[in-house]
C-alpha cells in the first residue's frame, strides 16, 4: 500500500472583495506539483477557489502579510 503525502497549501479565493487565501491539504505527487484536496466544508456555493479540488497546480512559497512563509497553489501546469 503507497502513503500519500499530504501537505498544507494555499488556493486563493475569488470574489472575496479582498485579497483572501484559504488553506487546504494537497498530495504531494512531485517537487512543487500537488493535487488539492476540498476541505471538510467545502461549499463551492460559498466560496469560489481559483484552482478547484483535484486539480493539478504548481505551488510556490510566498510570504503573507504577517511575513509568514506558505506554500501557495500559483498555476496549472502547461
Amino acid at each position: 500500500m503507497t502513503v500519500q503525502k499530504t501537505i498544507q497549501i494555499y488556493v486563493t479565493l475569488l470574489d472575496e472583495g479582498t485579497p483572501t487565501i484559504r488553506p487546504t491539504k494537497a498530495i504531494v505527487l512531485e517537487k512543487n506539483l500537488y493535487q488539492l484536496l476540498p476541505t471538510p466544508n467545502y461549499d463551492p456555493e460559498d466560496e469560489t477557489w481559483e484552482f478547484l479540488p483535484n486539480s493539478i497546480v504548481i505551488g510556490e512559497t510566498i510570504l503573507t502579510d504577517e511575513n509568514e512563509p506558505v506554500l501557495l497553489a500559483v498555476k496549472k501546469p502547461a
